[in-house]
């Protein structure tokens, strides 16, 4: 099962590392490098993660990291990483 990147979510996660490498550019790395690391894990167990509270559908899910959530579609061939977002800005 491969993984896609939709576009929204390269482009929320952009704006959450500057956010971070403002204050400290390594963090910001980290942070980057650990998601990529959990989203690349995501094929191996996909319901793994809880059901998202945004929208009313099973196979659309939550991935909650360090305070920010990663939403995913999964499909019958492939893991859809549709947004990333602070919690507490939805």
């Amino acid at each position: 099962m491969r993984i896609v990147y939709e576009k929204q979510f390269g482009t929320e996660l952009k704006a959450i590392l500057a956010f971070i490498a403002r204050d400290n550019p390594f963090a910001a790395k980290a942070f980057r490098d650990t998601l990529k690391a959990r989203c690349e894990k995501i094929p191996e167990f996909p319901e793994s993660c809880r059901k998202s509270l945004y929208f009313d559908d099973e196979s659309i899910r939550d991935l909650v990291f360090m305070g920010y959530t990663a939403i995913y579609r999964i499909t019958s061939d492939e893991i859809r990483m549709l947004d990333v977002f602070k919690w507490q800005n939805r």
